[in-house]
């Protein structure tokens, strides 16, 4: 792959190891984020640093952004200091998850500037983003997504859904309600067993050899539940973001989401006790102060805690 000069907007969690893999691969970069501390370390890398989402669109054709909400999204780049007022920028590409009306309302409104937006949303996590194993989803123009494809390869897997804008969003939200519920219910399962004396160990261990599995029994729970870290990587307030999304999204089509919007309560619940810079994972505290009992990787016997 030849190498490219990159705008990269938001260079946070999951931004930053996206931003050094594309500098191990020996692209130039040019970066933006109010951050200045992730700024740093990515400038550490060879990265050029500027101080404004339209000085990254003044020197790059192609540039991506991975961003925490769609209001930041709509001001970095439609905003008086945005990408769209840049004097270069061709091809937008959109790592974050927004949901479908967003990526529609942006990739019309930078069409009228001949930008091409493709929307980039992905799954795997930090893991995934640090070792370039990310599932990576995209919609938008068949030609503009064929002359970026190549670096979007950095990343991790490709899978293209087509022209419409926002199909690559609307996948994204459907699977991070998957990913969450399976989350919710796993919480619910294993701490009934805790309760009725089970080792959650045992328990995990038979789940996932039985039809039970999951990406929380088989991922989350085993390397940040049970030793009581909660680092798993995705924050409560990203999650419950993704899942009240998801929900409006459903509900506006007329598709009902019993079972999501009891999802979007728990993860509700989550942010209010635990914050939304929380572990998505602290979940399951909310379901254990209820049962007053604590999943954790030493259970000889039933245990009981105050609450």
């Amino acid at each position: 792959m030849s190498s490219k000069k990159i705008g990269f907007v938001g260079v946070g969690k999951m931004g930053a190891p996206m931003a050094l893999r594309l500098i191990a691969a020996g692209h130039e970069l040019v970066i933006h984020d109010k951050n200045l501390a992730a700024v740093e370390m990515v400038t550490e890398s060879g990265a050029k640093a500027v101080d404004s989402p339209k000085a990254v669109a003044d020197e790059c054709e192609i540039v991506i952004v991975s961003l925490p909400n769609p209001q930041i999204l709509e001001t970095v780049a439609l905003g008086a200091d945005g990408l769209a007022h840049g004097k270069t920028i061709r091809i937008l590409i959109d790592l974050s998850t927004t949901g479908p009306k967003t990526a529609a309302h942006i990739a019309n409104n930078l069409s009228e500037n001949g930008v091409k937006m493709i929307d980039s949303p992905v799954s795997g996590g930090l893991k995934g983003a640090r070792e370039g194993t990310l599932a990576v989803m995209n919609s938008g123009p068949q030609s503009a997504y064929q002359e970026v494809k190549p670096v979007l390869e950095t990343f991790g897997r490709l899978f293209y859904l087509g022209e419409i804008a926002g199909a690559a969003q609307t996948m994204k939200l459907a699977n991070n309600l998957l990913a969450a519920s399976a989350l919710a219910v796993s919480c619910e399962a294993v701490v009934m067993g805790v309760k009725a004396g089970l080792d959650p160990k045992i328990m995990l261990d038979i789940i996932n050899a039985g039809s039970g599995r999951n990406s929380a029994t088989e991922d989350k729970f085993p390397k940040s539940i049970l030793p009581r870290t909660f680092d798993f990587g995705f924050a409560t307030g990203l999650s419950f973001k993704d899942v009240r999304l998801c929900v409006d999204e459903a509900e506006a089509m007329g598709v009902p989401m019993v079972v999501g919007s009891a999802v979007r309560q728990m993860l509700s619940m989550t942010n209010q006790v635990y914050g939304p810079d929380s572990d998505f994972t602290s979940m399951i505290k909310i379901v254990e102060g209820w049962a007053h009992v604590e999943v954790g990787e030493a259970q000889p016997e039933r245990t009981e805690v105050q609450g």
